[in-house]
């Protein structure tokens, strides 16, 4: 069944809260807000006062977990003192889940390549979550999104080197590259499976560079903004974004497409739907 994604080409803090409330499903308990904090040195990654109104709205927790690589927030100690200068605890309670282990392990017994998540362990406190996506680029992914937040952005920082390296933490860099994105699939739906269903998707298309927001030195936008997206459907809404790429008829496209394609980061969602846990097929609702 195609599923509902709400979509406007406005894109303002008050938009995201108007598109939230139109998905018409209450998040409750202790709300986990998951979003990309933004490496030191990056000037794409959306800032704590985009995020304010829907944050303020829902009343949950802004979490993150280190990452696998050199940088800013591969260290608890680091990666806290980054949170405070990005501002996002002066706005928010923040919890970063991984703080301490061990991991929480979310087992996966129908996976196509990896068979456990590793998780931040702090992930047992919550009982719904958001997922607050800024869609654009990636360097290893081609793409990141709703699905790519699940995986590697609710995955430990041993967790992220399991699933890059496809059950193989060792190989971060050098799995199988499909098997790599199979993985990312297998981690979202452990994810999905753990909240049952329980979490709302926003992505929002703007500073779509073909660069993450994890790159310190990310190249500036290569294509005008687009707009919000909200949705129950992780796979959808992706989906939908990369649609509305490809159907974009400015210059800049064709730089973003090149990177997505380069990636083949459709096999990502092609996993994700194969494994059941939301629908390639939509309605567009513009509010």
């Amino acid at each position: 069944m195609a599923a509902k994604v709400y979509f406007s080409r406005e894109i303002t803090p008050e938009k995201v809260l108007e598109l939230y409330k139109m998905a018409g499903k209450e998040l409750t308990g202790n709300v986990a807000i998951k979003l990309h904090s933004g490496e030191e040195g990056n000037q794409n990654f959306l800032k704590p006062d985009f995020w304010k109104p829907v944050i303020d709205f829902v009343g949950g927790t802004v979490v993150e977990c280190n990452t696998a690589y050199e940088g800013q927030r591969n260290t608890t100690e680091k990666h806290k003192a980054l949170l405070t200068r990005h501002g996002w605890d002066a706005y928010f309670k923040v919890d970063l889940m991984d703080a301490e282990g061990p991991d929480m392990v979310l087992e996966i017994p129908k996976g196509k390549q990896i068979q456990k998540n590793y998780v931040g362990k702090h992930l047992a406190n919550y009982d719904a979550m958001l997922v607050l996506s800024h869609f654009k680029g990636h360097p290893m992914g081609g793409y990141g999104g709703a699905l790519k937040q699940l995986s590697i952005g609710v995955a430990s920082s041993f967790g992220k080197a399991y699933i890059h390296g496809a059950g193989e933490p060792e190989k971060i860099w050098t799995a199988d590259h499909d098997a790599f994105l199979e993985s990312m699939a297998d981690a979202a739906s452990s994810v999905v499976d753990y909240f049952k269903g329980n979490v709302i998707y926003v992505n929002v298309m703007k500073n779509m560079s073909v660069d993450c927001d994890c790159c310190a030195v990310a190249e500036d936008p290569c294509m005008k903004d687009i707009g919000i997206l909200v949705s129950l459907d992780p796979i959808a809404i992706d989906q939908a974004c990369l649609d509305l790429v490809y159907a974009a008829d400015d210059p800049g496209r064709d730089h973003l497409i090149e990177r997505i394609e380069s990636r083949n980061d459709v096999h990502t969602i092609e996993v994700a739907a194969a494994l059941g846990f939301g629908s390639r097929e939509y309605d567009l609702v513009e509010g």
